[in-house]
């Protein structure tokens, strides 16, 4: 049994020097040595009652796990990880632990959290780099029904992972030509490297999960042909939340205004930021990101490795109120991005040729709290200032695309358009399921993945209740 370490802080995670990576999209983090894994799970008290499972949405046995990496037995660890979890090298670069497992951690009480996230990337790193792609994966045995999922992000991919290992034929259709959702066009090479989604695309390929890309489910094929004429027992969707929002104020036309859909799209799917690739996107010198959640870090450190010799995140509250994770933002102001808080744009101001000079900007203080418990912001009459830049990039979230439920028959959306559903999936058209972004609108991969998972169980229920 490994000596307990009572230390009161967690073992560092490597990572390339702020000033060097933010000239490349290589990944920032660079993982955990075995040595430094081991002394890490140390440092977990395995509680007897494990609050940490009850923060996970896809109830990872996490103190069981970490026992394993402790006494070295990292293959057994990814297993045990692997059982509930069909993504863990995905979760345990993405994750916000730090308001979920790690958050109820007891070692968090008076010290910092046991590292349980990267304590889960570490073991499915080292089973990609030991066992890779010669793991035998066990098929089961088939039930003889078929399921349908829409939509291969996060929430597809985990329903389709447990529908398979129930036995189900399960295909999953791909509005891209790439299979990950947001995983691929969403998140960035540093944050998450697209060879790793890959993997576990190709992991779930293996179970005799079937993939088909360029699918646009609503259009070439509806759900109702899928259910009625493709044999298909039941339907998932996890469309996702793809449609941008925008700030509504003048010159939001003019050349040099993005939804950080667009951007990160070009950049993360279609491979903009390198030279083999002839996706083009415009280099621009300096860019203003409106927003401060998780997708502004991602577009703000984007533009910044492409060049930008000023990147802003503008952003009508202060820094007690900023959305994303702490570990994105101090990695952005690592990087030297610079935050404008307490600032507000009223208009985008451009030039005879219609491209982007600059945003007028409106400084704001922080009123009474709204519905949500955050104080409101409020403007400063006759604090208006412009911010010089060539490029906005609009990150202020995204909506679902109304394509499914208007070609849908019975299948209804809320005033957001966001899919109705129960907390098990269930629709309001029979034999369809829905969770992830499509029916909370954007979210976090992990909450996603949660929702797949309920989705498969509620599938699974259905479908023997009708055989």
């Amino acid at each position: 049994m490994a000596k307990a370490n009572m230390s009161p802080t967690k073992n560092p995670m490597p990572e390339q020097e702020p000033l060097v990576r933010n000239k490349n999209f290589e990944e920032v983090a660079l993982g955990y040595t075995p040595e430094m894994a081991m002394d890490e799970a140390t440092r977990c008290l395995q509680c007897k009652k494990p609050l940490c499972v009850s923060g996970c949405p896809v109830n990872v046995r996490i103190p069981e796990f970490i026992a394993k990496v402790a006494a070295g037995e990292f293959e057994e660890a990814y297993q045990i990880v692997t059982s509930t979890n069909s993504l863990p090298a995905v979760c345990g670069r993405v994750c916000p632990q730090e308001n979920q497992c790690e958050g109820k951690c007891i070692r968090g009480v008076k010290a910092e959290s046991v590292g349980i996230g990267r304590l889960e990337r570490f073991v499915a790193d080292w089973h990609a780099a030991h066992a890779g792609e010669d793991a035998v994966v066990e098929k089961p045995q088939p039930n003889g029904h078929k399921v349908a999922v829409v939509g291969s992000g996060p929430a597809g991919l985990t329903c389709a992972g447990d529908l398979a290992r129930m036995g189900y034929d399960v295909t999953v259709y791909e509005l891209f030509h790439k299979a990950g959702g947001v995983l691929v066009y969403g998140i960035p090479e540093f944050r998450l490297p697209k060879a790793i989604v890959a993997r576990e695309v190709a992991g779930l390929e293996k179970l005799g999960v079937k993939v088909v890309t360029d699918a646009v489910i609503g259009q070439a094929i509806s759900v109702d042909e899928l259910l009625k004429e493709e044999g298909f027992d039941a339907v998932f969707l996890g469309s996702g939340a793809g449609l941008p929002r925008f700030l509504g104020i003048p010159g939001e036309s003019l050349l040099g205004v993005y939804s950080a859909n667009e951007f990160l799209t070009r950049i993360n799917l279609m491979k903009a930021y390198r030279d083999d690739y002839d996706t083009p996107i415009k280099h621009h010198k300096r860019v203003a990101v409106v927003g401060a959640g998780n997708v502004a870090m991602d577009a703000a450190r984007c533009a910044k490795r492409l060049g930008a010799e000023k990147v802003y995140i503008v952003y009508r509250r202060g820094m007690e109120e900023v959305p994303a994770r702490k570990e994105e933002v101090h990695h952005a102001m690592e990087e030297e991005v610079e935050f404008q808080l307490l600032t507000n744009p009223v208009e985008v101001l451009g030039d005879e040729g219609g491209h982007v000079i600059g945003i007028k900007c409106i400084k704001m203080e922080l009123g009474e709290p709204d519905e949500k418990g955050r104080r409101r912001p409020k403007a400063i009459p006759g604090s208006e200032f412009v911010l010089p830049v060539d490029a906005m990039i609009d990150a202020l979230g995204t909506s679902p695309n109304p394509l499914l439920r208007m070609t849908t028959e019975g299948l209804e959306a809320n005033a957001h358009g966001c899919l109705i559903a129960d907390e098990n999936g269930k629709t309001t058209r029979e034999g369809v399921y829905a969770g992830g972004d499509a029916v909370t609108g954007a979210a976090t991969v992990i909450l996603a993945m949660g929702a797949g998972k309920k989705a498969a169980a509620a599938i699974d229920e259905y479908i023997k209740a009708k055989a």
